[in-house]
């Protein structure tokens, strides 16, 4: 394609055009992986109107006052994805300690009174009115991008325990014990999965493996024992019918929304709307309106979706021209299918309720943006390695950058 472009390329062109026409090539994208971002993005648009219109018109006068500002994020999530797509991968590896410092740094502001602000006791926020940003989130994705670097500049030492795995994990500890200060478990929980999923992509021995997950556990037990409102909602994960109008009364009235839904769903038109009863739920509990409004049905088709996009992310990753670029593309592909999975086993009460949002389609702004650039930059792997694997058809010289997903495959 390029080539065919280059013939019309006068040979005195400057470098300053040469990069403007370089913006204007197409790139090999992996087209499942955008249509499906793209429908996963429009079913999000569509429920969080129809989620909010009557408290948004309630509170604010304006039913589409939530629809409004989640065009408004899905658009800066767009810039985010093509600047992920048009960003070279490898650029991370100067870029992951600043986003790294600067996400650390949010972690800790958040936790500043007059400048973090503080709902129902929990302060996750940073921002005024419409404008906010919730560091947590940055933190999530910092954690794709520093860890995959981190791992890809030891990849020989990331078997060893003291070398590699502990100076690692202490890392990852610091982010998931600065997130907790927010009272944000669920968030926590994210940065813990994408955390251990680096390191089972990366190669790290299984004993080492276990014993991080064993020590995450009784971790979150004892954080779940530290703070009452979490016993009560692990209790009313356990039975929420004991606590209908308590600390189970999400989870109830999430199950009644579909079973209500039935196949088909009750429609748009429903005369009982699951969102007049399921407090903020263009939030995390989208799923179960969409289970209502679109029944089984609709909630097999975003779960397939999301299958769809793990399917893609794992062949991205599976392919990568490179170490660095398999560790990325599997840990954007963890982070994003994994935090859906999450919220979904909440919303149906197959796990405790988390506060996780449903990945591309809860209303929120920064989950929104961020994981659009995070998909940016799985499409931009992809395109990579299409374009890596037409230049070693030509000439045998890729063998150097292409390996297997963690060194020990190979015996490196």
């Amino acid at each position: 394609m390029i080539a065919r472009v280059e013939r019309w390329i006068p040979a005195a062109r400057t470098q300053g055009e040469r990069r403007a026409l370089s913006w204007a090539h197409a790139p090999d994208l992996d087209i499942w992986l955008l249509l499906t971002t793209a429908v996963l993005c429009a079913i999000g648009l569509i429920m969080v109107f129809v989620a909010s219109a009557g408290v948004a018109y309630t509170t604010y006068g304006n039913p589409a006052y939530f629809f409004e500002r989640q065009v408004v994020w899905l658009l800066l999530g767009g810039v985010g994805l093509v600047i992920g797509l048009r960003l070279d991968y490898h650029r991370w590896r100067q870029l992951g300690p600043w986003l790294g410092a600067a996400s650390v740094f949010l972690l800790v502001a958040v936790l500043v009174p007059h400048i973090g602000v503080q709902v129902q006791g929990a302060r996750r926020w940073i921002g005024a009115g419409s404008i906010e940003i919730q560091p947590s989130v940055i933190a999530q994705f910092m954690v794709v991008v520093f860890g995959a670097v981190w791992l890809d500049q030891r990849r020989r030492s990331i078997t060893n325990l003291r070398e590699g795995v502990i100076p690692y994990a202490w890392r990852i500890g610091v982010v998931a014990a600065l997130v907790i200060l927010e009272k944000d478990l669920g968030s926590t929980m994210v940065v813990a999965m994408v955390g251990l999923g680096l390191l089972v992509l990366a190669g790290t021995k299984l004993r080492y493996l276990l014993g991080l997950a064993v020590t995450g556990l009784l971790a979150g037990g004892l954080l779940i024992a530290a703070e009452p409102y979490r016993v009560a909602r692990l209790l009313a994960y356990l039975n929420p019918f004991a606590h209908p109008l308590g600390s189970g009364f999400q989870a109830v009235q999430a199950l009644y929304a579909f079973g209500a839904g039935g196949v088909f769903g009750t429609g748009f038109s429903s005369p009982v709307p699951s969102a007049q009863i399921l407090p903020e739920a263009q939030n995390d509990f989208i799923f179960a309106v969409i289970g209502q409004d679109l029944g089984l049905v609709g909630t097999l088709a975003v779960l397939a979706l999301f299958g769809v996009f793990a399917w893609r992310g794992y062949q991205i990753a599976k392919n990568a021209p490179d170490h660095l670029g398999a560790l990325l593309a599997g840990g954007v592909t963890i982070w994003i299918v994994g935090q859906a999975l999450i919220n979904i086993g909440g919303v149906t009460d197959t796990i405790p309720s988390t506060g996780v949002p449903l990945t591309f389609i809860s209303y929120g702004g920064s989950s929104m943006a961020l994981s659009l650039a995070a998909t940016g930059i799985l499409l931009n792997i992809s395109a990579r390695r299409r374009r890596a694997g037409s230049a070693n058809a030509r000439a045998d010289h890729g063998g150097r950058n292409r390996g297997p997903l963690h060194p020990r495959a190979s015996g490196r």
